[in-house]
């Protein structure tokens, strides 16, 4: 992906003057950092000023000059004043709202660890969902690995709306949003954290979702700092956390629910997902143990949303890009998912 270079950065903050002044923040000298790298625009700005205002007005202004550069996905801009925080720009589309206008509900999908099926769940449960007549988006918060891209199956570029906003790709009656789209085949990001929080914060409040009675933020896997960084970034109703059966899944659901509750975000319930196999001659296979996520569930005193046997079609249907709901809505698996959407539906009611 071709990036702007440093001058042509420069270039473009030069028509940003200082507040009550002819000359530019260039010329001023306010500038100290520039980095640009796979669509990234990072700029860090020194002002001797005590006045707020000024150092927030510079922050949007240099903010919406940064977007408009070609090659450039997310812009993060520093604004320190010295003997003070950096500025935060009271533009902020998302400052002192819970959540973006026309979403009802904010419900993030956790795991404690990876290789559980956590985006196979979000991606499936989002089609179910929408099946039961609700109107649903789905946000990929995994900047590093996003996967929701393949699973949905579609991979084009989200279109600006009259307002500059990006239109999200809507498939299955699902609207999208992730980093893939914006993204160069197989092209890794190598971003800093407040990089990827600012991100997020785009895709949620800069991105036309319309109406939606569900939007699903699938999270990175883990409990770490930048798990809870985003869970205080996006506004969230609920979690649900996704495990499997063996102890070793179990453990770190407990620091899931305890990620949740230092953010105070309640928990809407646990999925037990591949919670046993049948094989072609009818026996039932319990390969990671079964019945571990409803007794977790029942000890820490929450909602257990259902089980999810581990069917060759669920990997299948998500390779394919066809989740199972969508490609065999009356088969097992797909009913699995179903029945998990509606006791999640059956919280909010």
């Amino acid at each position: 992906m071709n990036m702007p270079t440093e001058e042509e950065i420069k270039n473009a903050l030069k028509t940003v003057k200082y507040p009550g002044y002819s000359r530019d923040i260039v010329s001023f000298g306010l500038i100290k950092e520039i980095s640009a790298r796979n669509g990234a625009l990072s700029v860090a700005m020194q002002l001797t000023t005590h006045q707020p205002e000024a150092a927030a007005q510079i922050k949007a202004e240099s903010e919406r000059v940064l977007r408009a550069l070609p090659g450039v996905l997310a812009v993060h801009v520093e604004v320190k004043v010295q003997g003070a925080a950096p500025a935060t720009s009271p533009q902020s589309p998302w400052a002192g709202q819970n959540k973006a206008p026309g979403i009802r509900r904010v419900v993030a999908v956790a795991s404690g660890k990876g290789g559980v099926g956590k985006s196979t769940t979000s991606v499936n449960l989002a089609c179910a969902l929408s099946r039961l007549g609700a109107r649903v988006g789905l946000l990929d918060c995994d900047i590093y690995g996003p996967s929701i891209p393949l699973m949905m199956g579609i991979n084009e570029r989200p279109t600006m709306s009259a307002d500059e906003k990006m239109v999200p790709p809507e498939n299955y009656g699902v609207k999208l949003m992730s980093i893939g789209f914006l993204l160069e085949d197989n092209q890794p990001v190598i971003w800093r954290g407040p990089m990827i929080m600012k991100t997020i914060q785009q895709f949620v409040h800069l991105v036309d979702w319309g109406e939606l009675d569900f939007l699903l933020v699938d999270l990175p896997p883990g409990t770490g700092d930048a798990q809870i960084s985003l869970c205080q970034t996006v506004p969230l109703d609920g979690g649900v956390i996704v495990t499997t059966p063996q102890e070793a899944s179990l453990g770190v659901v407990r620091k899931g629910i305890a990620m949740f509750g230092k953010v105070n975000v309640p928990i809407l319930g646990i999925v037990e997902n591949m919670s046993y196999f049948t094989a072609p001659n009818g026996e039932r296979v319990e390969i990671f143990g079964h019945g571990g996520g409803h007794a977790e569930a029942m000890r820490q005193g929450v909602p257990f949303l259902g089980e999810i046997p581990l069917f060759t079609e669920i990997r299948e249907g998500g390779d394919r890009g066809v989740p199972v709901v969508v490609g065999a809505p009356k088969k097992a698996p797909a009913q699995a998912f179903l029945e998990v959407a509606r006791l999640l539906q059956q919280r909010f009611a």
